[in-house]
């Protein structure tokens, strides 16, 4: 019962924030977008969210740019199976500009086999054209919770 009388208190902050900010559905929207072309991925859909000037800096140090995360991708080689926001916020400290940080369990397949993960992680969205476009992507690997 605590933790669904918490769920609507966070809710109704969430919707009351979005009400004062009205970017801030446009760029969660955006977000969703994201996630959704990531996991399904098509390369028209992932260039139209993508910025042209992708920075995308995976949590085990490998940087991609924007042509270099549509091919990985389409082509497979990178599979994200599952991803959860644990934490989510954001900030909008400059016209145009959004800060998504918080944290995010990860479940991805590559060639180098499974990664399932908790990570600490910041993105910048940037209005291009009247469109929030992802800009850049940083994340690191949390260690797993202890009992």
């Amino acid at each position: 019962m605590k933790t669904l009388l918490v769920s609507l208190a966070l809710l109704f902050v969430v919707q009351a924030f979005a009400e004062e900010n009205p970017k801030l559905a446009a760029v969660q929207a955006a977000d969703k977008a994201r996630v959704a072309a990531m996991q399904s991925p098509d390369r028209d859909k992932l260039s139209a969210i993508f910025s042209d000037e992708l920075r995308y800096a995976h949590s085990n140090g490998i940087v991609d740019t924007k042509a270099s995360f549509i091919d990985i991708l389409t082509a497979g080689k990178t599979k994200y199976v599952g991803y959860d926001y644990e934490e989510q916020s954001f900030t909008f400290p400059a016209p145009g500009i959004a800060l998504m940080s918080g944290r995010a369990h990860v479940r991805a397949v590559t060639a180098t086999g499974e990664m399932d993960s908790v990570l600490s992680f910041l993105a910048v969205w940037r209005e291009e054209g009247g469109q929030w476009r992802f800009l850049a992507w940083q994340s690191c690997k949390l260690p797993p919770a202890t009992k």
